[in-house]
């Protein structure tokens, strides 16, 4: 009994001890739950002057006491957050300005680790102001460059002078400053002030030659004018500006370089020619290139180019690989950039390129990539000198075997039956290495290829392509003639003779004396007819008239079908015959009669052209030719006059429309009026000594043409 007692006591005692921990971790995590009741929100930054950079930290209650603690290797400021949890939504944000890359962010043991990556060792300061806590982290040390006596061989910061001062239009309309140095270190800084962009560089002068305002309105950047001056032995630099824009700048040895470029949709003049050398600014042209990479700012002063590379790979999502010989520092400031853009800066700025393949973007000295390349292409030449030949026979469907050798080597031609080219003496050029060759047998249309695999590969890949059956058209043209001839004529024949009448002082008689007006109408259609007879006089009066009207059409549809761009001639007519006769050229000779002919043709010779859009363009020429009349020979028979009618064009058209490539229209309009002088004119009676006609004829010739493409169906 005392036993069990003892042991159930005990068992008792264990009990309220494990219940009485489970009330402390309770309470425990109560109170830890209610140390982290703050909460992260969001990070953000600005930079201030002298390099310095301001990051805020915003929280969702005020903060209390922080823990701040730095780290020289690699150079980094870490704060704590007791009792708060990390609400961000990205875990790094990147900064690069002065000595600040980037701030990153992590949650562990109820407390939140905010660690700034610097570039270099750098001091700060912090202060809280209600749920905002504002790290400063300072521009860092100067480098070691710019301490005097560093490099006899170099002047030193104090000695520094400005050189010059270019101005020039660059990539999209951007206006570019370029400051030019006696030697390197220069420490200069840049900032926004509404319309004007202040560049401050402390420890360079300029001499009094180049202080001096540059108006460059002329050209057509946001920049207006430079305003360069000394500020207590430094020198500031004022870019005036107008218009929306956006302002970087990046420094390489002793040149520093300002870019002004137009915000995007905001407008941007055009040169009209391209601007001289004006106060000291050049102008030039950079080819406009697109960028389309996320916008990054970037502030560095004389940071390793690798650590650049090593943000712009963090921004892009890429994989950056900087070879062992990208060395050197730099200095940027750029703001609002494609990422994209700014690698290309940095790249030019130290001479060097890069190569990519697929995510991973390959950064290298220029020669050192071109050596590369090189290097690979020699072995590539050398695989293929080793490698085995092949022969493969290729027949030929729609092509000609002969045409396609010649294209392939680029001298392949030979007038044989059969013929070839190449060898690895002869062949330079073409589609071949070094050791194919090619021939032909033009019997079976068929080429005989030797060559390395990957070469006839690529041989078969292009055939591929071009032995293709090659689409037909089918050209109509009309050609239509069109006549339409009216006449119209009035006249009279009047007459009064004396039939017995007896002339002055004699006894004889007389007939058919007295007057008459002839003027009828040529070919009468109609006549009216009156006299009056007397015993001694005869009174006559015929009145003609003739009206005449014809129309006439005639319409010639030649057609005619042919490959792409192969020319077409469809002719029909006749050879008219005529005699020419030759004189006797000898006294007693005979005059000889030769008959010669004369073609009268209606044809149509075209040249069609496929275009990719599916139109065609023609190169044609259409004659019509008739015989108008026959004139006499005067040695015997009739020559022939030949009306020509012909049209020579080239003319771009849709597939199945018709157009007028052509036409002609001729009017007459002719009035005749023949009359007795003086009696024609009186009024009313005067119709009687006229003869009137009126002609009109009308020609219109018109040349209709319209192609319609057949496409052949290849058969693979």
């Amino acid at each position: 009994m005392t036993a069990n007692k003892t042991i159930g006591e005990g068992m008792g005692t264990k009990r309220r001890w494990v219940l009485t921990m489970g009330a402390l971790a309770v309470g425990l995590a109560t109170s830890l739950s209610a140390m982290a009741a703050n909460v992260l929100q969001d990070v953000r930054y600005a930079s201030a002057p002298g390099g310095k950079v301001d990051i805020t930290l915003q929280f969702a209650e005020p903060v209390g006491d922080v823990q701040a603690f730095t780290t020289d290797t690699p150079p980094r400021i870490a704060v704590d957050i007791p009792g708060t949890t990390n609400g961000l939504s990205q875990r790094r944000v990147v900064i690069g300005s002065g000595a600040t890359s980037a701030v990153s962010a992590v949650e562990a043991g109820g407390r939140t680790r905010v660690v700034v990556d610097l570039f270099r060792p750098a001091g700060y300061t912090t202060r809280s102001a209600g749920n905002l806590l504002v790290l400063t982290v300072d521009a860092g040390a100067q480098p070691s460059s710019l301490a005097t006596g560093s490099d006899p061989t170099k002047k030193v910061a104090s000695d520094i002078e400005v050189a010059n001062i270019d101005f020039r239009r660059g990539e999209n309309g951007s206006g570019r400053v370029i400051l030019r140095f006696t030697g390197d270190g220069a420490a200069a800084d840049m900032r926004n002030e509404g319309s004007r962009v202040v560049v401050d560089v402390a420890n360079a002068s300029i001499p009094e030659s180049l202080r001096r305002r540059l108006d460059v309105t002329d050209f057509a950047t946001p920049v207006q004018s430079l305003e360069p001056n000394a500020n207590a032995g430094s020198t500031r630099l004022v870019i005036n500006t107008s218009g929306a824009f956006d302002s970087m700048a990046y420094q390489t040895g002793n040149e520093y370089v300002i870019e002004v470029t137009p915000k995007r949709g905001a407008p941007t003049a055009v040169v009209a020619g391209a601007p001289g050398r004006a106060a000291g600014a050049v102008a030039g042209d950079a080819e406009a290139k697109r960028y389309a990479g996320r916008p990054v700012t970037f502030n560095f002063q004389d940071v390793p180019v690798r650590t650049v590379l090593q943000l712009i790979a963090e921004e892009s999502g890429l994989n950056v690989v900087a070879a062992d010989t990208v060395q050197g520092n730099v200095t940027l400031r750029l703001i609002n950039v494609p990422w994209d853009q700014a690698m290309d800066i940095v790249l030019r700025a130290k001479q060097l390129d890069k190569r990519r393949d697929g995510n991973v973007i390959w950064v290298a000295p220029q020669k050192e990539i071109a050596d590369f390349e090189k290097a690979v292409a020699d072995a590539r030449i050398a695989n293929e000198e080793r490698e085995p030949l092949v022969t493969e026979y290729i027949a030929i469907n729609y092509g000609n075997a002969e045409e396609i050798a010649a294209l392939l080597t680029e001298n392949s031609k030979n007038s044989g039956g059969a013929g070839g080219s190449g060898g690895a003496g002869g062949i330079v050029k073409g589609f071949l290495s070094p050791r194919g060759s090619v021939s032909y047998d033009s019997r079976t249309n068929t080429l005989l290829l030797i060559d390395i695999a990957s070469k006839i590969a690529e041989v078969r890949n292009l055939l591929a392509t071009l032995d293709r059956p090659v689409d037909q058209v089918l050209i109509e043209a009309r050609i239509v003639v069109a006549t339409e001839v009216f006449a119209r004529e009035l006249g009279v024949i009047f007459g009064v003779q004396d039939r017995t009448g007896t002339l002055a002082n004699s006894n004889e008689t007389t007939t058919d004396s007295g007057f008459a007006v002839d003027l009828p109408a040529t070919t009468p259609a109609g006549a009216l007819n009156l006299s009056i007879l007397r015993q001694d006089i005869a009174l006559e009066l015929e009145l003609s008239a003739l009206e005449e009207e014809g129309r006439g059409e005639v319409v010639s549809n030649p057609r005619v079908i042919t490959a792409n761009q192969r020319e077409a001639v469809i002719r029909q007519g006749d050879e008219v015959a005529y005699l020419t006769i030759q004189p006797a050229t000898t006294p007693g000779a005979v005059a000889v009669a030769t008959v010669e002919f004369k073609e009268v043709l209606l044809e149509l010779k075209v040249t069609p052209t496929i275009t990719q859009d599916g139109r065609v363009y023609l190169n044609l020429a259409v004659k019509k030719d008739e015989v108008s009349e026959l004139i006499a020979n005067p040695a015997g028979g009739f020559i022939p006059q030949i009306a020509k009618r012909e049209v020579s064009t080239a003319v771009l058209i849709d597939n199945g429309q018709t157009v007028v490539v052509g036409g002609v229209y001729e009017f007459k309009n002719r009035d005749d009026l023949r009359k007795v002088p003086f009696l024609g004119d009186l009024p009313v009676l005067g119709n009687l000594f006229k003869n009137k006609s009126k002609g009109m004829e009308k020609a219109e010739l018109l040349i209709f043409v319209t192609p319609r493409i057949l496409q052949v169906a290849h058969k693979g």
